[in-house]
């Protein structure tokens, strides 16, 4: 089994414990659209427009299942013309794509009651990286296994809608392979800040 299909199956189980485990009266269902920008990114992958250290946009949501300090939460990240850059064109087609299952802990919630809401989260999951010169000559398509990082604040403006902010720093996971479309083995990171819509889903407790 290699790295990338256990990190896959590691952020699955995360996501699947979050669905099937008990939850106890206090645990709350979250879900938080977003929008953000990537930035300070670096790879080894072939990068002609040399763009992937610079900001991007990127869009995406995240379910959490969020207790009195333990959560956990799946993170859908996605970022087109990551490898693209307007002073270059050498690229005509990029994205970069992640999904992680994450494990969140929280201020407990009878401390935050209804200020801003610290938290740090991390896991791992897949980033899939795809990048077309548009000769075919030097096509990059590759999915890696990955881990990210991060923390942020959660506040609430009634008690179902609120508003988060987040910085998270996402890596391949491990030395990767060099199959000719990377200098070295293939290596892929950046950070991600991104401000996110908060909705309570379901029973929400005081």
């Amino acid at each position: 089994m290699n790295v990338r299909t256990t990190a896959a199956r590691a952020s699955l189980a995360v996501m699947l414990l979050g669905l099937l485990g008990p939850a106890p009266a206090f645990a709350e269902w979250q879900l938080r659209p977003f929008i953000g920008a990537t930035f300070g990114g670096g790879t080894t992958l072939i990068d002609l427009d040399q763009a992937s250290g610079e900001s991007k946009l990127t869009v995406g949501a995240n379910a959490v299942w969020l207790g009195e300090f333990l959560g956990l939460e799946g993170d859908l990240g996605h970022t087109p013309g990551f490898f693209q850059s307007a002073s270059r064109n050498l690229i005509v087609g990029s994205r970069v794509t992640t999904l992680t299952g994450n494990v969140v802990l929280a201020l407990p919630k009878r401390l935050a009651q209804y200020s801003l809401r610290p938290y740090v989260v991390g896991g791992a999951g897949i980033m899939d990286a795809r990048s077309d010169d548009g000769s075919g000559v030097l096509p990059v398509s590759r999915t890696l296994a990955a881990l990210d990082i991060g923390g942020g604040v959660t506040g609430f403006f009634t008690n179902r809608v609120g508003v988060s902010w987040d910085v998270r720093y996402f890596r391949s996971l491990g030395a990767g392979d060099n199959n000719g479309i990377s200098f070295g083995n293939e290596q892929l990171s950046f950070w991600r800040a991104m401000m996110a819509g908060v909705v309570r889903l379901g029973k929400v407790t005081p």
